[in-house]
């Protein structure tokens, strides 16, 4: 029997034609998990592609192929295994690991930018021509960039079917097929079923399915309740601390296992609300129940790759402790905290903003001033949400601001403004369309904005696994208490291939999450950015 410990370490996203059959064969015959969404499998004596870790029995080495995305797979002509269900599995690790083109590609195709952009839109964000993206998506994943996003159209297509009583038009349409022929004519080649055949599977609790998340003084009319897949162990409750130790009023709200916020999404405005907590112990996928309210469907896509991104649910725990648990300083922190996360977000002009106004300010600083300018510039929406009442304001809007008018020191507003300046000029990109080099360059390039603001941001809103903040007086403090002299301690982690590395950013996590309980404010108490500027 091949056991986990007989494996090679999970590998990096490969070329499609270069996986090698025997190291995926041994995969398929552990059932590991930790492979969902790095490969998938497809047999082709029954037609149907599957996860690594499906439980259906095991085929013959001789009926098996390899494919690196279930784009690639589809366009083969397999369709998704209705037991394990391939299409909805966790994205892969290595599209935030390596950073590459294919991986920022995912992130923006998940987010529906081929949808509302086409290729031509999608290729100008990552500076290629069309052709070039489809041969190099091709190479790397298996299929172009309209394969790719067919295959999204047809797993928000099944959730619709599945999760709501709306109309199969209105699904043809919310999921962004540009016809009902073409809706039925994906779902039959993806599925082997029908929309309504879909639908009459769907079981006997209703729309949703199961447990459901919905509150009737917590969520608007009409909430749609979906199970978002995350790989295990997960620390839910962490995060949740995070995120609500840092809730700014009128944009987001929590409460006892649950966050909730406001979405500015490309159709119309929405919110979500998630529960979290720690899963049961073991190593597998997991689902975190989100509950959206969204005024227009059509966003659906995008909400939910940027609630996974918030989640960071694609990172794989195992390989994250494993690495950081070889090390004598995290080992202790890692077995307190296991499958700790770094939060994201769901907006990365958002994130860039609200660092700028927390330099040199506590969290609750922080929290009372943002709040103010959500008051002040952010638009007010009408959520049915109690403690939702505005969107974050937009970076084009503040920057039309004038700074002395900001409350903050004057340095701080015009660095403020600047940023946003930049932003909605294009100078600086936090869509993760730019290679994280290049944004931190552009970010430092801006009067007021240092080492520390552009590396905090890359870590939240590019999803950076390999940032360390070294001035951070929070970290500085941490390894003090752990009996770690700074000033000879840190140099072992920074510059490249430092210690810890490349999973850094959590190691930067589980140090704070020593210095303040329940996680403590990312924020350093004298940030070098500001005086910089002066």
């Amino acid at each position: 029997m091949t056991t986990t410990d007989d494996l090679p370490e999970r590998p990096a996203e490969v070329p499609a034609d270069t996986l090698d059959p025997q190291a995926c064969y041994r995969v398929v015959e552990s059932r590991d998990p930790r492979f969902d969404g790095v490969f998938w499998t497809a047999v082709r004596t029954t037609g149907i592609y599957c996860r690594p870790s499906c439980p259906a029995r095991t085929p013959a080495p001789r009926n098996v192929t390899f494919h690196a995305s279930a784009a690639a797979a589809q366009a083969a002509g397999y369709r998704a295994c209705r037991r394990c269900r391939p299409d909805a599995s966790p994205g892969s690790p290595d599209w935030d690991v390596a950073a590459t083109t294919a991986g920022r590609a995912m992130r923006l195709i998940a987010d529906g930018v081929v949808d509302r952009e086409g290729v031509p839109g999608l290729a100008g964000r990552l500076g290629y021509t069309p052709r070039h993206l489809t041969r190099l998506l091709g190479d790397e994943l298996g299929a172009g960039p309209l394969a790719l996003a067919r295959a999204r159209r047809a797993q928000t297509a099944r959730t619709l079917v599945e999760r709501t009583d709306l109309p199969l038009t209105d699904v043809a349409h919310a999921a962004g097929f540009t016809s009902v022929r073409q809706f039925n004519q994906t779902v039959q080649d993806v599925y082997a079923a029908t929309p309504g055949e879909l639908r009459s599977r769907r079981g006997r609790t209703g729309p949703g399915g199961g447990r459901r998340a919905v509150q009737e003084d917590l969520d608007p009319p009409g909430a749609l309740t979906l199970r978002l897949p995350v790989r295990t162990p997960f620390a839910g409750r962490e995060l949740l601390a995070f995120l609500a130790y840092h809730v700014v009023p009128g944009v987001e709200t929590a409460g006892p296992g649950w966050y909730a916020r406001t979405l500015d999404l490309p159709h119309a405005p929405g919110t979500v609300r998630v529960l979290l907590d720690d899963p049961e112990p073991g190593t597998g996928t997991a689902t975190v129940e989100a509950v959206f309210g969204l005024d227009d469907l059509r966003d659906l896509p995008a909400a939910v790759e940027r609630v996974r991104r918030m989640l960071d649910a694609d990172a794989d725990p195992v390989v994250v402790d494993r690495h950081l648990g070889e090390d004598a300083v995290l080992a202790p922190l890692g077995a307190a905290r296991p499958g700790l996360r770094v939060p994201g977000q769901v907006d990365g002009d958002e994130t860039a903003v609200r660092t700028v106004v927390g330099q040199q300010v506590s969290v609750v600083g922080a929290r009372t001033v943002t709040a103010r300018m959500v008051q002040a510039h952010g638009r007010r929406v009408a959520t049915g949400v109690p403690g939702l009442t505005h969107l974050f304001p937009r970076a084009d809007v503040l920057a039309a601001v004038d700074p002395e008018t900001l409350p903050m020191p004057r340095a701080r507003g015009r660095a403020l403004v600047g940023l946003c300046a930049a932003l909605s000029d294009g100078r600086v990109r936090l869509d993760r369309s730019v290679a994280r080099a290049e944004t931190r360059a552009a970010m430092l390039a801006l009067k007021g904005i240092g080492p520390w603001t552009a590396d905090y941001v890359a870590m939240r809103a590019l999803g950076d696994p390999d940032v360390f903040l070294p001035t951070d007086i929070g970290v500085r403090n941490a390894l003090t208490g752990l009996g770690e002299e700074p000033a000879t301690f840190l140099p072992q982690v920074t510059g490249d291939g430092g210690r810890w590395s490349p999973w850094r950013s959590t190691a930067l996590m589980h140090l704070w999450a020593t210095v303040i309980p329940a996680l403590p404010d990312p924020r350093p108490r004298t940030d070098p950015d500001t005086t910089e500027e002066t």
